[in-house]
């Protein structure tokens, strides 16, 4: 599905003088997935501005197209998508292609499971190492079927169900990717999908589902238990749809700039949905100055302009409740804890082993390779800051083909005294195209 060379793109990263100046991140991954799936599930035309362009969210797009509809990108930049509706799912003639991108396989895989379609699912050699059991779980039990590869994994091949069973599911795990997967099969199966949700985890897909117009509800008990009732046979009508910008790319200019001495910068238009705001949250219990102004509400998603300032940054063991609202973001934390003063502890996550890479083993490496003392836990990780005083840097770091490990360790660089050698740049193209040229506007990069 990729564009780019086979071969691996290496680059060092060095450190920075302070960083300054507007940083603009790109659309948030995980609206930019449910917006073209759920416009391709609308009667209708949908419009859909600041979309993600990167890889993953193509790929969605790409398997959307495959399944009937009609997606195009104007001059502007705004996508028009018109939908087949509600169960009017077309069968793909060829495989689905989801490169890189967990997110749209879980996802895709809700959608065909209350269509009478057969799909398989493809992916490149990072994702086809990712177990899908988590999803085809519960959605077996609606009446799809699954042929998967050896350990559930990609190639996988599925049947979906006309009708398909309504399901009454408890999370095993905090997981939106299994909600939302089970949500999407329950838009086209008769009668209530109830799911029941011990952690909250990110909400996007409910509040789009409602704002599509779906009829889906959602109760908070005393404990914080989630209890969210869809009613199938849904109809949605399209809508104009703004992108905020994805917080979790925003978290790598954000800890450059308290990382970087005399750094200020403005990352403009930040997604802040509670429930992915844990990072900002975390930074600042170690002290980091973060400021929102402009805070605004965009399209049912709270919105706002992220002013940071270089801070001395200590050391912090956060309550493991807190993984699902910062999961994808724990990577570049570690590299803040890095240069923090004291010791960090993270614990509570176990579902970074099951990331694009396992996240956990593979920060604890590249970190001791550019002279961080770190210790590797089951569910997490100890590190050892250096108070800030500069990494020693090194590498080449290995990122296993993991957009956030390379992003993370080019921070590392910028903070480093001998510079930090990421081993391949190419992964970052799945969620964040620009982001090189984004830290040469603020002046880290020659």
């Amino acid at each position: 599905m990729t564009a780019h060379s086979d071969q691996p793109e290496p680059m060092t990263f060095t450190a920075a003088p302070p960083l300054s100046g507007h940083a603009a991140v790109p659309g948030d991954k995980s609206i930019s997935h449910r917006s073209l799936m759920l416009s391709a599930l609308a009667v209708g035309e949908s419009r859909v501005e600041g979309l993600l362009e990167g890889e993953d969210v193509l790929a969605t797009a790409a398997a959307m197209r495959a399944m009937g509809a009609d997606i195009e990108r104007d001059a502007d930049g705004i996508w028009h998508v018109h939908g087949v509706g509600v169960g009017g799912l077309l069968q793909p003639q060829t495989a689905l292609d989801m490169g890189n991108s967990g997110t749209s396989t879980r996802l895709l895989m809700g959608l065909v499971a209350s269509h009478a379609i057969t799909a398989t699912f493809t992916g490149d050699a990072s994702l086809s190492k990712r177990p899908m059991a988590r999803v085809t779980e519960p959605l077996s039990r609606m009446g799809a079927s699954f042929t998967a590869s050896p350990g559930d994994r990609l190639p996988l091949t599925m049947r979906g169900a006309c009708p398909a069973v309504p399901l009454d599911y408890r999370l095993p795990v905090a997981s939106a990717q299994v909600k939302s997967a089970v949500l999407l099969a329950g838009l086209n199966a008769p009668g209530i999908t109830r799911i029941v949700e011990p952690v909250p985890t990110r909400d996007h897909s409910e509040r789009m589902l409602k704002g599509f117009g779906a009829e889906l509800e959602v109760a908070v008990e005393g404990d914080g238990t989630r209890i969210i009732t869809l009613t199938g046979e849904a109809e949605l009508k399209p809508q104009s749809i703004i992108v905020p910008g994805d917080p979790s790319s925003a978290a790598f200019p954000m800890v450059a700039a308290l990382l970087v001495p005399g750094s200020r910068v403005t990352i403009a238009n930040v997604g802040l949905n509670t429930t992915r705001a844990g990072l900002i949250d975390l930074l600042r219990e170690m002290g980091g100055d973060i400021v929102v102004e402009n805070p605004r509400e965009v399209g049912g998603e709270p919105v706002g302009d992220l002013l940071v300032t270089a801070s001395a940054l200590k050391g912090v063991e956060p309550d493991p409740a807190r993984a699902p609202s910062m999961i994808d973001e724990y990577p570049v934390a570690f590299v803040a804890a890095a240069l923090a003063e004291g010791r960090s502890i993270f614990r509570g996550l176990e579902e970074l082993r099951v990331k694009e890479s396992d996240r956990i083993a593979t920060m604890a490496a590249g970190l001791r390779a550019i002279g961080v003392a770190v210790e590797e836990l089951e569910d997490g990780i100890v590190i050892e800051g250096s108070g800030g005083a500069p990494l020693a840097g090194g590498g080449p770091v290995a990122t296993k083909l993991d957009h956030r490990i390379a992003m993370s360790f080019a921070v590392a660089g910028l903070v480093s005294r001998d510079g930090v050698t990421v081993d391949d740049m190419r992964p970052v193209a799945t969620s964040f195209p620009g982001f090189t040229a984004l830290l040469r506007s603020l002046g880290a990069l020659p």
